[in-house]
């Protein structure tokens, strides 16, 4: 994904994420390198980096003279320039950590909800958010991501089921969220909060196409192209869960039979009350099946497993995808396997939700497509205290 400064729509508060995120994707990265590559002055990128350092965003650098004259002063983010807070909220319970800009998580947090009501839960994540942030008095904290289980907004999808949140039609997610926390506030589908993570933070950094296939009480995927998580017309792209792929299968709550989910997900593994071993064996065949499918759908560069799963569960799945069937992926020039792991733990959504802040409030692309319409007014960095 190229960045460029502009002179026009967004302006400096514009140029000014652009330089962050550079600093951030190539850091250590000295000033005229950003300057070529994102295609503004010296003068303007110093101008800016001055700035982001007074504020504590960035850190700089020189190593030390090897000859004559002084090597350039180098950038990269300070992780501890700002926090977000990640909440994931599940049918079974709610996660919460203080994450900082470099993706390392602080502390996180727990607390067990059975089917928690939309007031409980913002009790609670108010709660939450106060703890956390209160390990770092004085920090800058950016903004609260919240993920939950998806599809949004579908009457016969989106509330039924042990993996969705029953009772939260019409919630006013993003307004509510501000309102319990005092905070910044953005959301996502939880399988879109991780691929979002997994860009960010994980292996995804490494590839422009990605598939995150995302397992966690239900099943769903993300398709990364160019560094955007693609979520189509409503957001709800990727409820791969919900393809039909045995014929008379078991009875979905969605009303269809045989969906991928009722077989491959974690809450079909804890109905099948079986070992790790024994239902990757079981459900191997169904899964290099949807593995095929994914390949000929979106040609990715590679799929990558992640989510609530277990690394050894993962682990134990891409294995039993060492023969494949056919597919467009199956291509002799490949430099990349088909199949990896992700290696975000029970971390990967919190990251991703974390994610979601550190995005809509720094990044110049993201943060066009996160924040409210009501929010595109104001720069977040500029509230933070950085002069527009």
């Amino acid at each position: 994904m190229a960045l460029r400064g502009t002179n026009q729509e967004f302006g400096r508060p514009y140029n000014r994420r652009i330089v962050l995120e550079s600093i951030r994707l190539h850091g250590p990265t000295a000033r005229g390198d950003i300057a070529r590559r994102v295609g503004l002055t010296v003068q303007t990128v110093s101008t800016i980096v001055r700035e982001l350092e007074e504020h504590g965003y960035v850190l700089s650098t020189r190593e030390e003279p090897r000859g004559r004259g002084l090597p350039p002063a180098t950038l990269r983010i300070n992780p501890e320039g700002g926090y977000a807070v990640g909440i994931h909220v599940t049918p079974l319970g709610i996660n919460a950590a203080l994450i900082n800009l470099s993706g390392d998580v602080i502390e996180s947090t727990y607390r067990e909800a059975l089917n928690a009501t939309p007031d409980h839960a913002f009790k609670l994540i108010g709660a939450m958010v106060l703890e956390l942030t209160g390990l770092r008095p004085g920090g800058r904290v950016l903004g609260i991501g919240m993920a939950l289980p998806g599809p949004f907004g579908v009457e016969s999808m989106s509330f039924i089921g042990p993996t969705t949140m029953a009772g939260w039609k019409d919630v006013a997610l993003r307004e509510r969220l501000e309102a319990s926390t005092g905070l910044p506030a953005f959301f996502e589908t939880d399988m879109a909060a991780a691929a979002m993570g997994e860009r960010l933070y994980g292996l995804g950094a490494g590839y422009s196409e990605y598939y995150y296939l995302y397992f966690g009480v239900g099943l769903g995927g993300v398709m990364v192209h160019d560094g955007s998580a693609l979520r189509g017309a409503w957001g709800n792209a990727g409820e791969i869960g919900h393809i039909p792929v045995v014929q008379d299968g078991e009875p979905c709550p969605c009303g269809n039979r045989g969906c991928l989910e009722r077989y491959l997900s974690l809450e079909a593994l804890r109905r099948r009350n079986v070992s790790d071993a024994e239902w990757v064996d079981e459900v191997g065949p169904i899964f290099r099946n949807a593995i095929t499918i994914v390949e000929n759908l979106f040609d990715p560069e590679t799929i990558i497993l992640g989510g609530l799963a277990s690394t050894d569960l993962l682990e134990r799945l891409a294995g039993s995808a060492a023969n494949l069937p056919n597919s467009v992926s199956a291509r002799g020039d490949r430099t990349t396997p088909r199949v990896t792991v992700a290696h975000g733990g029970q971390h990967a959504v919190l990251r991703g939700a974390a994610a979601l802040v550190v995005s809509g409030v720094l990044s110049p692309r993201f943060g066009q497509i996160f924040t409210t319409e009501r929010g595109r007014g104001r720069d977040l960095l500029h509230s933070k205290g950085i002069a527009a």
